[in-house]
């Protein structure tokens, strides 16, 4: 590549990097005014003084201890059911042969275009009928499975080679030895994809918790947030504070993981 084609495509990465952190930055800066200058009119960037009081309000406000504790349950458990489920179900589609295999993965990849939001109210009459209302049972089940999960790890196990799997065979290996001792290492960049992935979707998750629980003491921290936004007025800067304090560990994991992601999601379309 020419060095003013390099220059150029630089130019833009670094402007597409600054306009993704603007609302990091702006939010960042909204923690740390007091209320009057968060709604100020027309609105300042930098506050007067920095309030970090925002910071102890927020958590003394908030039983964050709780939300963190749900939160990271909800995130752990829903991942790792994605890994084994989604894994199991992507290798079968991909490497076994069985009726109807590619009519049962359409019918899979028909459910990605559906919008969430339609299987709530039966996710919730189920959860209610099994009695797991303000439980976090009833919070992690239907997380367990997911279609876009199957499809990434399908991509990943087409990639690999017949031969491997053929020769396991010989040496008298079945199914669930050929998954778990050979082709699951092989994939462990879509692995990483989708640990992240769901990692992330689950710590954002928002409307499931704030319908099934209601109690705080099962609430997760988006959810736990969420109740900040009163009927007759928000405090901006405590809920910019409590965002920060719940964004921060997706940043440091994607920061400490970004390699092994990007690596993957570029896998991912290869066959």
């Amino acid at each position: 590549m020419k060095k003013e084609n390099k220059t150029i495509l630089h130019l833009f990465l670094i402007t597409g990097v600054i306009f993704t952190l603007i609302p990091f930055l702006w939010m960042f800066l909204t923690s740390v005014k007091t209320l009057g200058e968060s709604i100020q009119v027309p609105p300042i960037i930098f506050p007067e003084k920095f309030k970090w009081e925002n910071y102890k309000n927020i958590i003394n406000l908030m039983p964050f201890g709780n939300f963190y504790y749900n939160t990271v349950l909800y995130t752990f458990f829903r991942t790792v059911g994605q890994i084994i489920f989604c894994s199991m179900a992507a290798y079968a589609f991909a490497r076994i042969e069985f009726p109807f295999r590619n009519t049962i993965f359409l019918i899979l990849l028909a459910i990605l275009m559906i919008p969430g939001q339609i299987f709530l109210l039966p996710q919730y009459i189920i959860i209610q009928k099994m009695g797991l209302l303000n439980t976090l049972t009833g919070l992690l089940l239907p997380g367990l499975f997911s279609s876009f999960g199957t499809f990434l790890m399908r991509q990943f196990f087409m990639t690999l080679p017949k031969e491997l799997e053929e020769a396991a065979i010989i040496d008298g290996c079945n199914h669930f030895q050929i998954y778990y001792k050979i082709m699951l290492p092989l994939v462990k960049p879509g692995l990483v994809a989708l640990i992240i992935i769901t990692a992330l979707a689950s710590w954002n998750q928002l409307m499931w918790p704030l319908i099934v629980n209601t109690s705080t003491d099962k609430m997760t921290l988006s959810a736990g947030l969420a109740s900040l936004a009163g009927q007759h007025g928000t405090d901006y800067p405590l809920a910019m504070a409590g965002a920060i304090l719940g964004v921060l560990p997706m940043i440091i994991m994607f920061i400490i993981f970004q390699k092994k992601f990007i690596e993957g999601m570029a896998s991912t379309g290869i066959k």
